[in-house]
Parts: C-alpha cells; structure tokens; sequence
C-alpha cells in the first residue's frame, strides 16, 4: 500500500490502513453487544517550513474504552489562510474515511447487528477543527465542511464535539 497511508500510535508505528481496519473489527467483535463509535478527524499547524496534518482514527466502545492512530501528512507550503488549511484537513478527513469502503462499513455494522435490540449500536463520525462560537474565525465554514463530510455518509461534528480533531489530533501536530 502507498507509503501515504501509513499510520501509528504509542504501541505500533507504520500500520498498513489493513491492519487498522483488522483492529478495528478485531476490537468491536470482542463486545459486539456494545455502542461503538468510529470518529476520523484532521487537525492542522503550520511550521517553519510548511503545515503539518495529523489524521486521528478513534474507535470509541462507549463506557469501555478507545482504540486509536494517526496518519501524518506534511506539505511545503505554509497554509496561511484559514478556508484553505480548513478544506485540507476536511479533504484529508474525508481521504481515509473513503478508506472505509461500503463493504468495510457493513463488514463492521454485521458483528454487532445481532445485538441490535440489545443496545448495540455503530455510528461513523467526522471530526472538524471548526466551531460555531460567535468569537470563532471558523463558523463561516462550519455549514461547508459538514455537508462535505455528511456526503460520505459521516455524522459532522464540530468544536466542542469534535474532540478527535481539536484535541487528539491536535496533540500531534505541534
């Protein structure tokens, strides 16, 4: 697989996006009773010498616990302006959430469907470093970035809901 889709977190470094998926499925089939979360979120700062991107993917068993990696992606180019650094980290969102073809989606959705009338359940969720607060620069483009991010199937969240992308990832990006 292209080196671009690498990933990494404490315990593991360069995962293929196959072994992530396999954790994933491995991780929810070990309660598929339970209500998971699967959150993808970008965040974004610019350096010296260009923006560095850093693409959270959370799998959140909800009461019991995450499992979670990132992707880094680093351009030359200083991202100065807020709707360009902003639609760059939405598309870098968007970019591994196609990852999670269909199939994938209801290869994942199929271990926990017997335990639907249980209280299962499995939701897919985008991140975004934006929010709506009347102080926050970004609100113009919240309405933009959601709608992109619903046209892949995905639950937009933002600030303060966002926390894969304006906490977790942001933590890398420094």
């Amino acid at each position: 697989m292209d080196n671009h889709f690498r990933f990494h977190n404490l315990s593991r470094k360069n995962m293929s996006f196959e072994e992530i998926y396999a954790h994933i499925e491995w991780f929810i089939s070990q309660d598929p009773k339970a209500q998971y979360i699967l959150m993808i979120g970008t965040d974004s700062q610019i350096q010296r010498n260009g923006t560095r991107f850093i693409t959270g993917i959370v799998i959140r068993r909800v009461g019991h616990g995450v499992w979670a990696c990132l992707k880094k992606h680093e351009t030359t180019k200083r991202m100065e302006h807020l709707h360009e650094k902003i639609s760059m980290e939405t598309f870098l969102t968007e970019e591994v959430a196609q990852l999670f073809t269909p199939e994938k989606r209801q290869r994942l959705f199929t271990l926990i469907l017997p335990y639907i009338d249980e209280g299962s359940s499995f939701t897919l969720e985008g991140h975004l470093d934006v929010g709506k607060g009347k102080r926050n620069k970004t609100k113009i483009y919240v309405e933009e970035m959601m709608s992109r991010l619903k046209g892949y199937g995905m639950k937009a969240r933002v600030k303060p809901d966002s926390f894969v992308a304006s906490s977790y990832a942001n933590r890398y990006t420094k």
